[in-house]
């Protein structure tokens, strides 16, 4: 299959890019500034500006679509940063939009990421795929809302629409951050400690574009929840990280605290402070196997096997 791939060049990009090269697809990577790269070592890249419609449309005749496009989300809330957020995520999805609508035939499937941050802090409320977005924060629900709005009028066959949890993998910001934080003796709980958090394996999410991609069984199509079936409160997750760091218990770290430390690292608070407890009712329905459904051994392998 050729797959044409936006936001290739990010953590998970980069990951998803390597699996599906692995697996034989034709990969065609749009970039805005394409690399040098010897035969044989990369995926084709063709470039564009992430905004309009180009040369690079060409490339979506018979191609499936994944859209990974957009700037990280650690970052201060302020107007310009979700500003910023917004139109990374809105523009490249607008763009490839309107691209596919100028191929002869519709795109067979486009796979476009998107957040769990768009149901905002949702407390205790057990969220499926049919749960509702939330209104607020606007650096997460807003973001997100504007995000998947986007994507009307896309020519596609079938559309996956995957609200992804917190992917952990080695060497990313996002695991990075917890690891950093519970090696400097701060791996205690955050805040209250009873947030949800919805998490995902590296695995399991490269499995779960794969199986959006080349269905083994009924395809997948609408919004989907890429995230383990077994959410955790926050305590639990930092417990887990020491016991996979061998740290000693820490301290709890106080929600003004987070605040403050959030301003000199320049990130949001609320990443941290707010939760949901999402599940995959439909990957689950599907039958799909996650490799890794449980946050102690989903820790171990990543941070303690070679």
């Amino acid at each position: 299959m050729k797959v044409v791939v936006a936001g290739g060049s990010g953590a998970l990009g980069r990951r998803l890019c390597s699996a599906l090269v692995s697996d034989g697809h034709d990969l065609v990577v749009l970039t805005r500034r394409p690399r040098p790269l010897s035969a044989g070592q990369g995926p084709r890249q063709v470039e564009w500006d992430g905004r309009t419609v180009g040369p690079w449309s060409a490339e979506l005749k018979g191609s499936a679509v994944v859209n990974l496009a957009g700037e990280l989300v650690d970052r201060r809330p302020t107007r310009a940063g979700i500003e910023l957020l917004t139109a990374s995520r809105v523009e490249p999805t607008r763009a490839l939009v309107a691209a596919s609508a100028s191929v002869t035939v519709p795109v067979p499937v486009f796979v476009q990421a998107s957040t769990l941050a768009i149901y905002g802090d949702a407390g205790e409320e057990l969220l499926d795929e049919s749960s509702a977005a939330a209104d607020h924060p606007p650096q997460m629900a807003g973001v997100a809302t504007a995000w998947e709005a986007a994507l009307e009028g896309a020519r596609t066959d079938r559309l996956v629409v995957l609200r992804t949890g917190i992917v952990l993998d080695k060497d990313t910001p996002a695991l990075d951050r917890l690891v950093g934080i519970t090696r400097w003796g701060l791996g205690g709980r955050v805040g209250s400690g009873t947030q949800w958090v919805s998490w995902l394996h590296i695995d399991d999410w490269i499995a779960i574009v794969r199986e959006s991609l080349v269905p083994t069984g009924v395809p997948l199509e609408g919004v989907v929840h890429a995230t383990s079936p077994n959410p955790v409160r926050n305590r639990d997750l930092m417990a887990a990280l020491r016991k996979a760091l061998r740290r000693p218990t820490a301290p709890p770290t106080p929600a003004p605290l987070v605040r403050l430390g959030a301003v000199l690292l320049r990130t949001d608070p609320a990443l941290a402070l707010t939760g949901r407890r999402a599940v995959p009712a439909r990957l689950q329905s599907a039958g799909f196997s996650f490799a890794h459904p449980h946050l102690d051994e989903a820790l171990r392998q990543l941070l303690q096997d070679p």
